[in-house]
């Protein structure tokens, strides 16, 4: 009999100000241990941001993507947070987000085309912001949720459909004209 896979969940927290796009966490995403059987991952992700004392300031939870990760399925989520007129004045360790990010750290890691991707961390943060665009464009919940600056700061993280993993040709990724 096979051991069962571990969920774990991660929550990107960002949030906007006049300057910019932040994640309030610092450098990397807040992670939960494995996923109880008796519970389920929501509860599992609005627990880490209790935890992390935010959870009375979230405006948007979005599940953003999956992935395989040794022995554990990790559920990705994007929290937006409210803030107030300057996010380090209440979070002093944020971490400004540039969607200049991509291409200071270069395409993500190759692989086959049978192959599962390899995502970076930046990455899986990335996808998640363009998601947020996304939603921006789909989903009326989810456009009230990002007021104020976010569709300012969320503009220039435009969805990349295809091409991130080409390496060969170095081309660009494709992107959804504006407005799709």
């Amino acid at each position: 009999m096979s051991e069962r896979t571990e969920v774990i969940v991660e929550v990107w927290p960002v949030s906007a100000d006049g300057i910019g796009l932040w994640l309030i966490s610092g450098k990397d995403a807040w992670r939960s241990e494995a996923v109880r059987q008796d519970s389920d991952p929501h509860t599992a992700v609005t627990d880490l941001l209790s935890v992390n004392d935010v959870s009375d300031g979230v405006k948007l939870l979005h599940s953003t993507s999956w992935r395989a990760e040794d022995t554990a399925v990790v559920l990705t989520y994007v929290a937006v947070i409210g803030c107030g007129a300057f996010v380090r004045d209440k979070w002093k360790n944020a971490a400004p987000i540039s969607p200049a990010l991509p291409d200071a750290v270069g395409k993500p890691i190759a692989v086959e085309a049978t192959e599962a991707p390899i995502p970076r961390y930046i990455d899986v943060l990335m996808h998640g912001l363009r998601h947020l665009q996304f939603l921006l464009q789909t989903d009326s919940a989810a456009r009230s949720a990002l007021c104020g600056r976010w569709p300012d700061h969320l503009a220039a993280f435009r969805p990349a459909l295809a091409g991130m993993y080409d390496h060969e040709h170095g081309q660009e990724p494709i992107t959804l004209p504006e407005g799709q």
